[in-house]
């Protein structure tokens, strides 16, 4: 088991990137799998990837956040350490990024609060890697932005029928990130680290705060291959709306996912300035 017997002081750095969804983690994962082989020194790096142990532990994460069952506490335990188990012997830190760590969001399975679970997701994943050193990394957007962007997501991949004024109502008594914070450093001390997408200053080349925090230095960051693209990015208007109106059909849930994809590849085809119903 990587790390075994070396706790507290001298252990093995775990930097564990919580997301949240919307704030660039699609991006900066790209980046980091781009860059694999440049860090690799530096840095283990385990994003989700198509049948890998992280697409189990975001899903583990997201079901323990909407129904927080000790079954579900220990089935999340289990897939992070499946992924812990990936890591390779050595003192090189690892660094894990999924956005699901943060548990569901607003819009998901009638969540409609800022991440209820999240502190708990914490304590737990603290206490399954407790022979590393572990820290946190939390990144926030502004929420005027954020939200809206949220809102699009969950009609794109969660099934949520209502419109983007119904949702704003719903998320309307929505705290500020800084009771995110409080409530995190409440659970597991001082181990948490929040950054601002708004102070990326390198669309292309996203994560530089998250690779500082990991101990990466700027002349190696500068030095990374860049993104092509941008990543993740909303639908535009109408191919949202036409995705909102689907979701309303009581579809077979494979056949619902094809039309999703068959959208989100052909959104030209959808005008842009489709106005937002709210049946």
């Amino acid at each position: 088991m990587a790390g075994a017997g070396r706790t507290g002081q001298g252990a093995r750095r775990l930097i564990v990137h919580l997301g949240v969804q919307k704030t660039g983690s699609t991006a900066i994962q790209r980046h980091l799998r781009r860059n694999a082989d440049a860090l690799a020194d530096h840095l283990v790096i385990r994003t989700p990837e198509e049948g890998s142990p992280m697409c189990p532990l975001g899903r583990a994460a997201v079901a323990f956040s909407l129904d927080p069952s000790g079954d579900r506490a220990q089935a999340l335990k289990l897939a992070f350490r499946a992924v812990l188990d990936t890591l390779p012997p050595g003192d090189v830190p690892g660094l894990i990024s999924h956005e699901n760590l943060a548990g569901a969001m607003p819009g998901n399975g009638g969540e409609v609060r800022l991440y209820p679970a999240l502190p708990q997701i914490a304590a737990l994943l603290l206490a399954e890697a407790r022979d590393f050193a572990v820290d946190f990394a939390i990144y926030t957007r502004q929420q005027k932005a954020w939200r809206p962007s949220v809102w699009a997501q969950a009609v794109r991949t969660d099934g949520y029928g209502r419109s983007l004024a119904e949702f704003e109502t719903e998320t309307g008594g929505l705290p500020g990130w800084g009771d995110l914070m409080r409530r995190l450093t409440a659970e597991v001390g001082d181990r948490v680290t929040r950054f601002k997408l708004e102070d990326e200053a390198d669309p292309l080349r996203p994560g530089r705060q998250l690779l500082r925090h990991a101990g990466i230095g700027d002349d190696l960051i500068d030095a990374l291959a860049p993104l092509d693209g941008p990543s993740n990015s909303r639908l535009n208007t109408g191919a949202t709306e036409f995705l909102r109106r689907l979701n309303g059909l009581a579809l077979n849930p494979h056949a619902h996912g094809r039309i999703v994809d068959l959208v989100a590849r052909a959104e030209h085809l959808f005008a842009a300035d489709v106005p937002q119903g709210t049946s």
